[in-house]
């Protein structure tokens, strides 16, 4: 048996921005996982070299912080990439000792090509807006991040 109406007015889910956010970045993120999928590449390991291509070495700290995961998380995409020979661990330059994660050349040569589909997704969804709509929805995003003081990045 359905439950009654309490009588009180309850909106509509499409009278939510948050219900129209989830719809389409659900469906923007559908898409990019499926295309890094069929080049052996999750969301999380993307994020990974991605971080990891900006600059020589990071410390496995500094890629734990970027993937919002944990260590042990970070670990296993880590050890992946390493599987797949796109990345490696070596003794860090600064002196210390430690421990950099750095790309290897294979990893290197294949961050601007999953960039092109990434950049590719970013305009099958937006690219019909005007340019101007595109910043001011880039605007918007970016608005509420800082104002939420959100920080984990999307690796799922």
């Amino acid at each position: 048996m359905a439950a009654r109406s309490s009588g009180t007015p309850v909106s509509p889910l499409e009278a939510h921005l948050g219900f129209w956010l989830r719809f389409v970045s659900n469906h923007v993120s559908a898409r990019f996982q499926q295309q890094l999928e069929q080049r052996d590449i999750s969301i999380s390991e993307w994020v990974a070299l991605r971080t990891l291509w900006a600059q020589p070495e990071t410390r496995h700290a500094g890629l734990v912080r970027a993937l919002g995961m944990t260590k042990g998380a970070t670990s296993k995409v880590v050890s992946r990439l390493e599987h797949k020979g796109l990345a490696q661990r070596a003794r860090a330059g600064d002196g210390t000792g430690g421990q950099a994660l750095l790309l290897t050349a294979a990893g290197r040569a294949l961050v601007p090509r999953l960039a092109r589909v990434a950049d590719a997704n970013d305009a099958h969804f937006f690219g019909h807006l005007p340019a101007k709509q595109r910043q001011a929805l880039m605007d918007a995003m970016q608005g509420l991040v800082k104002h939420h003081r959100l920080q984990q990045v999307p690796t799922t």
